[in-house]
């Protein structure tokens, strides 16, 4: 059961909160004091946020498509804009279709897809480098393939050229626009899951290189990144074969590049 305290322990929370930076200090009072099971409990989680730590590492999970996504510290915390990856995703998912989530974090899109389109028995593998990332994948996609290691080295040889859906959320922030990111990512989240090289595209261009030969004919290779980068991310698909067209979620801010194989 949660705590149950006296009435003046929200606003207590609240102020502390408040005096730690917490721009929104009375939904995260709510979420705290729901999720501490003691006082002492309460304290310690209190103690973690007033420190800087995210929020979500502090709960130990994070809403994503109206999914409780459980996170570790240190891996890479889902973001709202990549509700644009699952959506144009679930658009193109057809019935026992083979879907690689590469990149996949915590396993948030392949979670979030297979909860969006649940009678179509979707095929789904997750692939990720970071060993922390793998382990929440596993929690978050029960039955399901998680396997680690870099891109398409972890996947099984027989997948070339059977990949209906590709989905990728590499990571595409410039190495030096890293420090200018908000302390919560910069000093908590694994570099990896954020450097995307000199550009930002540095993952993007090994992933574009190399899909081809994985997609089946027909199938696609999505990707999130910025509206920035979209024009040089869709260059990147057509040089490697691949059709491309953006789609940008004005909603949640989230832009994603989808390129498809040619079918002949």
């Amino acid at each position: 059961m949660p705590l149950v305290d006296p009435p003046a322990s929200f606003p207590a929370v609240v102020a502390r909160l408040r005096a730690a930076g917490c721009v929104f200090a009375e939904e995260e009072a709510e979420l705290l004091l729901a999720e501490a099971r003691s006082a002492a409990e309460l304290e310690h989680l209190l103690e973690r946020r007033a420190g800087g730590e995210p929020l979500e590492y502090v709960l130990g999970w994070a809403l994503f498509s109206g999914l409780r996504i459980h996170v570790e510290p240190g891996v890479f915390v889902p973001r709202r804009r990549t509700e644009a990856l699952v959506r144009e995703s679930a658009g193109l998912a057809e019935a026992g279709a083979i879907v690689v989530d590469l990149c996949c974090g915590t396993g948030a899109v392949g979670a979030a897809l297979l909860s969006a389109r649940p009678g179509l028995g979707l095929d789904l593998i997750s692939a990720d480098l970071d060993p922390v990332a793998v382990r929440c994948a596993r929690v978050n996609l029960p039955g399901r393939t998680v396997v680690e290691g870099d891109l398409f080295a972890p996947l099984p040889a027989d997948l070339r050229g059977r990949i209906a859906l590709l989905l990728v959320n590499a990571p595409y922030v410039p190495t030096r626009s890293i420090e200018r990111m908000p302390p919560e990512a910069r000093v908590h989240e694994h570099r990896l899951a954020l450097d995307g090289g000199t550009d930002g595209l540095d993952v993007q261009r090994r992933v574009a290189a190399a899909a081809a030969g994985w997609l089946a004919p027909g199938g696609s290779l999505l990707i999130e990144t910025s509206a920035r980068q979209a024009p040089v991310t869709s260059a990147l698909f057509a040089r490697n074969g691949l059709v491309p067209r953006s789609a940008h979620h004005e909603d949640v801010d989230g832009t994603v590049v989808i390129g498809t194989r040619p079918s002949a």
